[in-house]
């Protein structure tokens, strides 16, 4: 059975994504699919199409869980599941991978996050690419030790890690 990566991060409209972290992105992509895991992400914009378009490079599978309907789905998703529930598809996106990815990310990134800590479900979270994810590092607010929180600095060491734990 194939192995499920969800990744979760920054939409297109968050004004401090950064280029690093879209580059780290399109790598943890690629190297899913050369192990040929599958990405499973939110389906849209941002570090969810960079993650995707790096898996397309390896031929990898990527699924997309919209918010409302399939047409949101950006050009790298090869399945796309309509759900009509907006932000609440955050759980589905976060309880759908063995293993969960963080990269930089807002509320919405936050919140797929935290059901992996609720879950007790394998969290990694890659330090440098910003938002709610330095946030949690650098704050140590979900106190990574004490749950199956993993910080790790490159996109090698996320997929490397996440294939370890699956």
């Amino acid at each position: 059975m194939k192995k499920l990566i969800s990744v979760c991060g920054s939409d297109i409209g968050d004004k401090n994504l950064s280029k690093k972290a879209l580059k780290i992105a399109e790598k943890v992509g690629e190297l899913v699919a050369k192990r040929d895991g599958v990405i499973i992400c939110g389906g849209r914009g941002g570090v969810m199409e960079a993650v995707c378009r790096g898996a397309k490079k390896e031929n990898g599978i990527t699924v997309g869980i919209m918010p409302y309907e399939k047409d949101e789905a950006n050009d790298f998703i090869d399945i796309a599941i309509p759900t009509a529930m907006g932000n609440a598809r955050n759980y589905l996106v976060s309880r759908a991978g063995d293993v969960t990815i963080g990269i930089g990310g807002r509320f919405g990134t936050l919140n797929e996050l935290s059901f992996r800590i609720i879950l007790d479900k394998p969290l990694i979270l890659i330090r440098g690419t910003g938002g709610c994810v330095d946030d949690i590092i650098d704050n140590d607010l979900i106190k990574c030790n004490g749950y199956k929180c993993y910080i790790v600095d490159s996109a090698e060491d996320a997929v490397s890690k996440a294939f370890e734990l699956i």
